[in-house]
């Protein structure tokens, strides 16, 4: 088996947008409905809602296109990089993702799962303080790390 590198672990980033939306019904469906006419799809989610506003969080197939859209649309946005990791058989799966992490000690942020299934097989979406670090300790212990190529259609 080949060691991975630290130049390798960058080939796994993952972009998460985090879209700033009034705190009305129906605008994260007209986000959703933008992107459906441009054949963008949405593939993981998290909302942290507030009086005010709320944050929708969203990983999609076509991160250059839903840029681009956003921009076109004058809507708030920031990018972020994520650690994906696919869970290959069951619920053990997310206590052995954690083990590893902590014996690193690598802190995670905040995570939350895909809506659609890489592969057939679950995927964990975790935003985490270093992502290198995660992603190397991954990696050594047997798990996939998914990369943008990965979820994209």
């Amino acid at each position: 088996m080949a060691v991975k590198t630290a130049e390798d672990t960058h080939d796994h980033k993952v972009i998460q947008f985090s879209v700033f939306l009034e705190n009305k019904a129906g605008k994260l469906l007209d986000i959703v409905s933008l992107f459906g006419q441009y054949n963008v799809h949405v593939v993981a989610l998290t909302i942290l809602d507030t009086v005010d506003c709320s944050v929708a969080r969203l990983v999609v197939d076509d991160p250059d296109l839903a840029r681009s859209l956003f921009q076109e649309h004058a809507l708030a946005f920031c990018e972020a990089n994520l650690v994906v990791v696919e869970l290959p058989s069951s619920a053990s799966d997310l206590r052995n993702v954690l083990k590893a992490l902590l014996q690193a000690e690598v802190n995670i942020h905040f995570t939350y799962s895909f809506l659609t299934r890489p592969r057939g097989k679950a995927a964990l979406a975790m935003c985490v303080e270093d992502e290198e670090c995660a992603t190397k300790v991954l990696l050594q212990n047997q798990f996939k790390v998914l990369s943008q190529k990965d979820i994209t259609r």
